[in-house]
């Protein structure tokens, strides 16, 4: 005989979990109906259960205890929204032994241990969702699990980190240094008080981590991705880029090649007629290509309490509707470990290059002597601004598309050339 209720224990009530809560809390009827079944809060893991809450809730519900969760045989699925590795990881592998399904809003445990969390899931016929770990808001997931099931996807490009979103923006349109516009973040909400893991390309690169290895079912782990932040852009490259017809965003693409797989994380001078360069402020995008479907683009509030709240809610609701009908309503996956991510030396790309220089003949030369050396093909050569106070100016350098390889080898001699004073800039153009 099937329960009547469906009991959650959930692990952290910060700023997701507060939400989560609460929406549990005044919405439990609604949200029950949905399901068609009950469903309680029955215990929620605090590190502090005497500290002052946002919401208001029974001490009773609260513990300091996780076994008072993980060990409780009436816990049908626990919800994780507190973050980090460990103890979580830990945490979420013994739920899943324990028999219970997972609902998870924590990108760095999905990245690093997310096949083997669904691989045990399925062998202990229990689920693990985690749809807010991803796109927040944005249905990514539930999207590859079924909407997209039917293609091979080809290759998924997105703007998927609201705070260098909103950072790259801010840059754009007020001419204003990094620093300058982090700070505004923070004020606004949108960049934590350590924003270094947006601002280094580490949050991207867990969630790319996680989409490429659901869309090409293969195992893609976090430091198998090329990672750079956005910290060499100044204000200056956003004039130059949009007088070339671009924006500049922190871009998280992979796509496919013959058995392996292209995965990298960078900044990047997107065409402005591209619907990525288009995403404003903290909005996230992803931009997915199928075989069958074409181009599919998603998007939304990607961060924030309030719509990764929806997404773990909406999981619960799924997940407590697919155990009341007895049946799995989203195929599980499996991971391809022959797959591997191609080095990003090897990768064909084009390039920005934004060169300080003497003033003098020869230079030029000098520089594209150098390109035609390393097989790099220029597109475009143009002088921007020149200082005469000490005889110098700036060329702005684009290229067709080469090998990573031949790019970096390319910048590196050229920032030796005794008529160089510095490559001030080196974007990958999208």
């Amino acid at each position: 005989m099937a329960k009547a209720t469906f009991d959650i224990g959930l692990i952290g009530l910060g700023t997701v979990g507060s939400q989560v809560a609460e929406r549990m809390l005044l919405w439990g009827r609604q949200l029950s109906r949905r399901a068609g079944v009950e469903l309680c809060l029955r215990r929620v893991l605090v590190r502090d259960i005497n500290k002052r809450r946002s919401i208001e809730i029974s001490p009773e519900l609260l513990t300091a205890d996780p076994s008072a969760i993980l060990d409780d045989p009436s816990i049908d699925v626990l919800i994780e929204v507190a973050g980090g590795n460990e103890p979580m990881h830990s945490y979420l592998e013994r739920a899943i032994l324990a028999g219970k399904h997972v609902i998870t809003a924590n990108k760095v445990v999905m990245a690093t241990h997310g096949p083997e969390l669904l691989d045990l899931a399925a062998e202990k016929n229990v689920d693990v969702y985690f749809e807010a770990a991803v796109g927040g808001g944005i249905p990514l997931i539930s999207a590859f699990r079924t909407d997209l099931q039917a293609n091979r996807i080809e290759r998924v490009s997105a703007v998927i980190n609201g705070t260098t979103n909103y950072v790259l923006g801010r840059m754009a349109s007020a001419g204003i240094s990094l620093k300058e516009a982090v700070s505004e973040a923070q004020v606004a909400g949108f960049a934590e008080a350590d924003p270094s893991d947006d601002i280094g390309g580490f949050d991207a690169a867990y969630k790319l981590a996680i989409l490429a290895s659901i869309a090409y079912e293969i195992k893609v782990r976090p430091q198998e991705i090329y990672r750079e932040g956005i910290e060499g852009v100044e204000p200056v490259d956003f004039r130059y880029a949009r007088e070339l017809g671009y924006a500049i965003k922190l871009v998280a693409h992979t796509q496919r090649h013959p058995g392996r797989v292209e995965a990298r994380v960078h900044p990047a001078m997107v065409p402005l007629d591209h619907p990525l360069a288009r995403v404003e402020g903290a909005e996230n995008a992803v931009f997915v290509e199928g075989d069958l479907v074409g181009q599919v683009q998603l998007i939304g509030q990607g961060a924030g309490g309030r719509p990764t709240a929806s997404a773990v809610v909406g999981d619960l609701v799924d997940l407590a509707r697919s155990i009341r009908r007895g049946v799995q309503t989203r195929p599980s996956f499996s991971f391809d470990d022959r797959i591997g991510v191609i080095p990003m030396g090897e990768v064909e790309t084009r390039a920005y290059y934004r060169i300080r220089v003497d003033d003098r003949a020869g230079v030029l030369a000098a520089i594209s002597r150098v390109f035609a050396e390393e097989g790099v093909s220029i597109s475009s050569v143009i002088q921007k601004d020149a200082w005469v106070q000490d005889h110098t100016a700036e060329l702005v350098v684009t290229t067709h598309p080469s090998r990573d390889s031949n790019l970096q080898r390319t910048r590196e001699r050229i920032a030796e050339l005794d008529t160089v004073r510095a490559v001030s800039s080196f974007l990958r153009v999208f």
